[in-house]
């Protein structure tokens, strides 16, 4: 399962890009307006974000209309050969994805939250389908359940439609999605930072330093008694 980064904080992007586990980057306007600091236009991010990661960088669309849709489409795609077209699914949606994907543009279809919404987009030609499981787990629902859905329905009509887990809250919800066919999860960096992480790892890299510690200072002490 590939992982990229649901952020628009550049720093961030840089740290895992070092760790060599960011395969994309996915954003939006709200995710922009959260970066403190914020400077030049979202198009401006996104075309520096497209400098760090060598993968697909997910820009939304905010316009209301199918047709306004498709125009503002057509523009974020202009920005840089590596976005993709981030529309959610609703009736104008649709459309717009149906004839943006026609035109060769590359759709990410967001705020999913069935298989049916998932099925529309995947036959309007969508590349992505991103079901958002951490909303769905707020009411009640099991959002992980409903990746395996979409992942076992797109399989079986061999739909080339790729599966995103987003709305990722912690690291099990990572390690479900990946068990359960997701092609691609992305995260909050600190949730990819918490996957680093281990209590036992931690004991354990303290335990090897003070042996070593332990093992230097016994043989410089050795070579002190042979000098004497």
């Amino acid at each position: 399962m590939r992982l990229y980064l649901d952020t628009a904080d550049s720093d961030e992007i840089r740290q895992a890009v070092a760790w060599g586990v960011c395969d994309g980057v996915t954003t939006n306007p709200s995710l922009f307006a959260k970066v403190s600091g914020s400077a030049g236009s979202y198009k401006e991010r996104v075309q520096e974000i497209a400098g760090i990661v060598d993968g697909p960088i997910s820009a939304e669309c905010v316009s209301r209309t199918a047709d306004a849709l498709v125009e503002e489409a057509r523009e974020i795609a202009s920005w840089h050969p590596n976005v993709v077209v981030k529309i959610p699914i609703d009736a104008a949606g649709l459309e717009a994805i149906s004839r943006v994907s026609a035109a060769g543009i590359q759709v990410n279809t967001t705020l999913i939250f069935s298989a049916n919404q998932a099925l529309l987009a995947a036959n309007a030609g969508a590349a992505y389908v991103s079901p958002f499981i951490g909303r769905l787990d707020d009411i009640g629902q099991d959002g992980v359940t409903l990746v395996a859905e979409i992942v076992e329905m797109l399989d079986r009509y061999h739909l080339p439609t790729q599966v995103i887990a987003a709305s990722v809250r912690h690291t099990q919800h990572v390690t479900a999605c990946a068990s359960v066919g997701a092609h691609i999860a992305t995260l909050p960096f600190p949730v990819l930072a918490s996957m680093l992480q281990h209590p036992l790892t931690d004991k354990g890299i303290a335990t090897f330093l003070a042996d070593w510690d332990r093992a230097q200072a016994q043989q410089r002490s050795g070579a002190e008694s042979v000098a004497r």
